[in-house]
């Protein structure tokens, strides 16, 4: 790991103790979430990926897939956010990332975070908005008013056609987009974030290990 990812796990303790929170609950739940997601799954009634999926990283139909259920204003997912990049620096070219919009119902702006990450998803600037919000969380995160004109400004710094991001916003279909996800990981069990999946298995971590051994192991199994 990462001296960067280390720092986000050592030097900042009030968003590491939510991410401990998170793994209790996670663990208390594991079980029957397991269970609903991998029976989700085999009977192949709700895709992990889908054709409209946001991709962060493609290493092919072969490789190994992570697909991550997020929320942009979970502290847990902004704790974490530094793990993922690390991983994703560390598999460079040998696994698939894939990322699904979670918005947790009880975070006024986990919708109007996701649907300004997909308007700029639709200008091919995913990633881009993507890192903004997690960058940023600590500014907006559990404000209890709307920060849409902010996101619009993060939009203006990415140079995006502000008349067309303007549209994707105003859109409900763009709503319903991240709806989409919401709806499909519910109905894999999916019952906070972050919450992660690797070639269709659920894999709720302890440590960064649980991720990167569930990597490494299918990896293995293609050799």
């Amino acid at each position: 790991m990462s001296r960067s990812a280390k720092a986000a796990l050592i030097t900042i303790p009030a968003v590491f103790l939510v991410f401990l929170v998170f793994i209790v609950i996670a663990l208390f739940a594991r079980s029957s979430a397991q269970s609903e997601a991998s029976e989700a799954v085999a009977a192949n009634r709700v895709p992990l990926v889908q054709e409209n999926s946001r991709v962060l990283d493609d290493a092919g139909p072969e490789a190994p897939t992570l697909v991550e259920f997020l929320d942009f204003e979970c502290e847990a997912c902004g704790a974490l956010h530094p793990v993922v990049e690390d991983i994703r620096e560390q598999y460079d070219g040998r696994i698939n990332v894939v990322v699904r919009y979670f918005p947790i119902p009880g975070h006024l702006n986990s919708m109007t975070s996701a649907v300004a990450v997909e308007a700029a998803a639709q200008q091919g600037q995913f990633e881009a908005m993507y890192r903004k919000m997690f960058a940023t969380q600590t500014e907006w995160g559990e404000r209890q008013d709307s920060e849409a004109l902010r996101f619009r400004g993060f939009a203006e710094e990415l140079g995006l056609d502000m008349a067309a991001y303007d549209a994707a916003v105003a859109d409900p279909a763009t709503e319903a987009r991240v709806a989409e996800d919401f709806a499909a990981g519910q109905a894999l069990g999916v019952q906070g974030t972050p919450t992660f999946f690797i070639d269709g298995e659920l894999v709720t971590p302890t440590q960064v290990s649980d991720l990167t051994d569930a990597l490494d192991g299918a990896l293995a199994a293609r050799e």
